[in-house]
């Protein structure tokens, strides 16, 4: 298969993967590593809380009274470009990323982009007219990119081998839980008479960051970014305390610090820290084809019409009263939870090739399905006979597009993309993702309005049609990252001999037995380790 065979010359022996899956410790027999996990959750994964937030205050907020009434009941374009002007933001601040994430490490990326968020959700939520709000959706917009790449980055560099793929998939989880809480206010708000009625979900959109603000530094600073640094006693003293906690600790903890500064090395070796790099080799290249498209394909799926314009979808099918239309949208910000969270705890079992390619065969039967009940429900209503079948159907089908989705676009995204790119590209690479997924969605939001008031239910063809050739994508250039560590990934499209290079450190290790020796502690102990990793 052309999938499968493209990157196996670059992975190396999983010697480091072996060790973590004979480590039959939970993690919460670890006290080390649960202070970290429950640190992570209000600070790289509360990042996703903002996102999903934001998707479902403007869907909700769309069907608010004294919204709709505030700013003039905005229709085609000007709807449009109130969506999408979070997207246009974030657009505009992509640059910047990989030089702030390099230069100040993960921790303070977050603390910046939560502090412009911040200002972006106050000024939202006293915004005088539309353009106001326009502009304030774009500070929110240019302040979350940089805390995605940082947080998807830390949370994969800082959680044990055997843990990671579940805690990089709940990663995009918090986005339903942002949905849910923003669907759940909108609800109660929904009935003020008064323009606080938008103006309470607006200024709320400012907890996520204060959460971020408040947590961020109780986490440690990303090891393979001290790595970089030069401060390598840091590095190892954090690696010890929060991978050291299993019966063979010591020796593992010494296995993963050679293979990191060896692979790192080698990374830097060949990188200049440029977004040319991207481009220098066959192997990055494949990856900048692989991002672009997981990019459109995370936006351009059809997802942003449920997100974005759920009332007007229920609309053309005759749906219009608010309360009822409030209560189907937190049902589905629920059902897409439930989703999105056992998906991801399914990803140490599932290949990330067969998630993929059973998400996006899966959307595209569930979009020509959708198609089908959405013209005869729309043509019924249009005809005043409405049709309570199709309706159902449709309703049926808008609910079931949530499971298809969440198993490869929700749960795999963050971790395929972290596995994928290696250290000295990783915010880089994470950032190109973010660009084409932002670029795509501030498209899709700014035209399915009007796509939707132009054609109606034939608007669904062209997603139906672009899901199609996700398939075929999928299945000839997604390449197998299950079952490594991201350094075992770090030379996938490589020449195999980098990937030996860094085994070679790995076994060295092993082989002398200098595990015994950091278990001892002190500066001693880790400048022997590292002497011997040289």
């Amino acid at each position: 298969m052309a999938g499968d065979g493209a990157g196996v010359t670059g992975k190396s022996d999983p010697i480091i993967t072996r060790l973590a899956n004979e480590d039959k410790k939970w993690f919460y027999q670890k006290p080390n590593l649960l202070y970290l996990y429950l640190m992570l959750f209000p600070t790289c994964m509360g990042i996703e809380l903002t996102s999903g937030f934001d998707s479902q205050m403007i869907n909700a907020l769309q069907i608010v009274p004294f919204w709709k009434y505030y700013f003039n009941d905005p229709q085609g374009a000007l709807k449009g470009i109130i969506a999408a002007a979070y997207s246009l933001g974030a657009i505009l601040s992509l640059p910047f990323i990989p030089m702030v994430n390099d230069r100040f490490g993960r921790r303070w990326s977050i603390f910046g982009g939560s502090v412009v968020m911040v200002i972006g959700a106050l000024v939202q939520g006293f915004s005088v007219h539309v353009g106001m709000y326009i502009v304030a959706r774009m500070i929110l917009g240019f302040g979350i990119p940089t805390c995605i790449v940082s947080g998807s980055s830390l949370i994969g560099e800082l959680a044990y081998p055997k843990e990671r793929p579940v805690m990089t998939s709940l990663f995009n989880v918090a986005y339903f839980v942002g949905q849910i809480i923003a669907a759940a206010i909108c609800f109660g708000t929904n009935n003020i008479q008064s323009d606080w009625a938008w103006r309470i979900p607006s200024l709320l959109q400012i907890c996520p960051s204060l959460l971020q603000i408040t947590f961020v530094f109780f986490l440690p600073e990303s090891p393979r970014w001290l790595i970089t640094k030069d401060r390598g006693d840091e590095a190892l003293a954090i690696l010890e305390k929060y991978h050291g906690e299993s019966d063979r600790g010591a020796e593992f903890v010494a296995a993963e610090f050679a293979q990191m500064q060896t692979t790192i090395k080698l990374e830097l070796e060949a990188a200049k820290k440029s977004w040319l790099d991207l481009f220098k080799t066959a192997g990055m290249r494949r990856r900048v084809l692989i991002t672009t498209m997981l990019g459109l394909f995370t936006q351009w799926s059809g997802n942003t019409l449920i997100s974005y314009y759920l009332g007007d979808l229920l609309k053309m099918i005759g749906f219009t009263d608010t309360t009822y239309v409030q209560k189907i949208n937190v049902s589905i910000a629920c059902w897409s939870l439930v989703c999105g969270a056992t998906v991801s705890l399914l990803v140490t079992k599932i290949r990330r090739r067969v998630m993929y390619l059973a998400c996006t065969i899966s959307l595209l039967l569930c979009y020509i399905a959708w198609t089908i009940s959405m013209e005869r429900a729309q043509t019924a209503a249009q005809a005043g006979t409405p049709n309570n079948a199709a309706n159902i159907a449709t309703l049926f089908f808008i609910y079931a597009y949530s499971p298809c989705y969440n198993m490869g676009y929700n749960a795999l995204t963050y971790t395929y993309m972290v596995e994928v790119w290696p250290y000295a590209e990783r915010s880089s690479g994470i950032a190109f993702f973010q660009l084409f997924g932002r670029l795509a969605g501030f498209f899709t939001t700014f035209v399915n309005p009007i796509g939707l008031n132009s054609v109606g239910w034939r608007y669904l063809i062209s997603y139906c049609c672009w899901l199609a050739y996700e398939v075929v994508f999928v299945y000839f250039f997604f390449p197998e990252t299950f079952g490594r560590t991201l350094e075992e990934l770090a030379f996938l499209f490589e020449d195999k001999h980098l990937a030996d290079q860094a085994n070679a450190a790995v076994e060295k290790v092993l082989n002398e037995k200098n595990a015994d020796v950091i278990s001892l502690g002190g500066e001693k102990g880790r400048s022997e380790v590292r002497e011997n990793v040289a």
